[in-house]
């Protein structure tokens, strides 16, 4: 059927997300009767806390809480939220005007770039990176000017090749760090530097930093620089931290005036989230660090196996990367990632993402998630040594 009405010209390059497009096939491959085992995706496998679960159950049995919501949150949750950075990164936050709870970090995204760009504006966008940051700008209308993040500098952007840039259009530049796809750690040196850029080029920084307690012993914030609040703002979420990414729950913090602006935006495209969960999320955000410590021993022991399975492909990576996933360069037999994963899924069964779906430098790595049980790490490595896909 042709449509009779024509798409909006805001979707412009917007494409289906890759892995939307990716389940679909896996899907179909498992229809078949294929059992193609899933090593790409990030959405935790492991449960919140028990007690965050049955926070939840209790104030979801109170007739009272089915109500609609404050755009802003729960004064409860925008507290835990406050105590949570405090307790973590040493770094206070007015809970009354410096944070805005959210419905997932990547709804900000869309709320901070729809507030922020137009038309004429440009939007610094990491390579690789997380493909949202470049449709959203899509979608806002903004420009995309991508910059390089590479191994031979340690996963940190050039700043010195970027200022002998025009920078006079950029409004935005988007960093996350952990790092995702790399796993590189942030360093507070590293912030300085990135703030003392933002401000000789009235650039705001938009740090999304969802990974910082998983496999990362020294979690970060960039508002651990002073003077960040002038002009940076950071996303957080309950999703990998608190293996509660189907609760959507997520968090903007920034100085007052950035927050209220963006709140136009938002209070125009939802409405707060179920009261119930904003409790339990209070909840899970009050977990001693021993709770971070019992995911992360997990985490470990995964993070080891699929270092053997990465050895078996015979790629090179980073021992001491951080987050949900190992970033891995493919052996030079390989012309891109996507080659080396198309032969293990349809020879394997079994999905490992490429690097490219990241951008262009992305395309000589692969990304393995460890959001699995170990067993089926195992499984993969039984399966990959079984079709002898390595020639030596």
């Amino acid at each position: 059927m042709n449509p009779i009405i024509s798409t909006a010209s805001r979707l412009g390059e917007v494409k289906e997300y890759y892995f939307s497009l990716k389940l679909k096939e896996i899907a179909a491959m498992r229809a078949a009767g294929k059992q193609v085992l899933n090593l790409g995706i990030g959405s935790p496998d492991l449960p919140p806390a028990p007690e965050v679960i049955d926070e939840l159950i209790h104030h979801s049995q109170e007739r009272t809480n089915h109500a609609y919501q404050s755009y802003i949150g729960i004064p409860e949750l925008r507290s835990a939220f406050a105590k949570w950075y405090d307790q973590h990164f040493g770094v206070s936050l007015d809970d009354q005007k410096e944070i805005l709870p959210l419905i997932g970090s990547k709804e900000g995204i869309m709320h901070i770039s729809m507030t922020y760009l137009e038309a004429g504006d440009e939007v610094l966008v990491p390579n690789p990176g997380y493909p949202a940051y470049s449709a959203v700008a899509n979608l806002a209308g903004a420009a995309i000017r991508k910059y390089d993040l590479k191994e031979a500098n340690d996963w940190y952007p050039d700043l010195l090749a970027l200022e002998e840039q025009d920078l006079t259009k950029v409004k935005i530049m988007w960093v996350n760090y952990p790092n995702m796809p790399t796993g590189k750690r942030a360093s507070l040196a590293f912030f300085e530097r990135l703030l003392a850029f933002a401000k000789k080029h009235q650039i705001l920084i938009c740090n999304d930093n969802p990974y910082a307690f998983i496999l990362n012993k020294e979690p970060l914030s960039i508002f651990q620089v002073e003077g960040a609040k002038e002009v940076a703002l950071e996303l957080n979420s309950l999703s990998k931290s608190h293996n509660m990414a189907g609760w959507r729950v997520g968090m903007l913090s920034g100085a007052a005036e950035y927050v209220q602006t963006i709140l136009r935006f938002k209070s125009n495209m939802d409405s707060g989230m179920f009261k119930p969960v904003q409790l339990a999320a209070v909840k899970a955000l009050d977990m001693p660090k021993s709770w971070y410590d019992s995911i992360n021993k997990v985490y470990t022991e995964r993070r080891r196996t699929v270092f053997k399975l990465l050895d078996l492909l015979e790629c090179s990576y980073d021992r001491d990367q951080v987050g949900m996933f190992v970033w891995a360069k493919i052996p030079a037999r390989y012309q891109t990632g996507f080659q080396l994963s198309d032969e293990v899924l349809y020879n394997a069964n079994v999905f490992i993402t490429p690097g490219g779906i990241f951008g262009s430098n992305g395309d000589r790595y692969i990304r393995v998630s460890l959001c699995s049980d170990g067993a089926l790490f195992e499984e993969a490595i039984r399966r990959i040594q079984n079709i002898a896909l390595i020639t030596n």
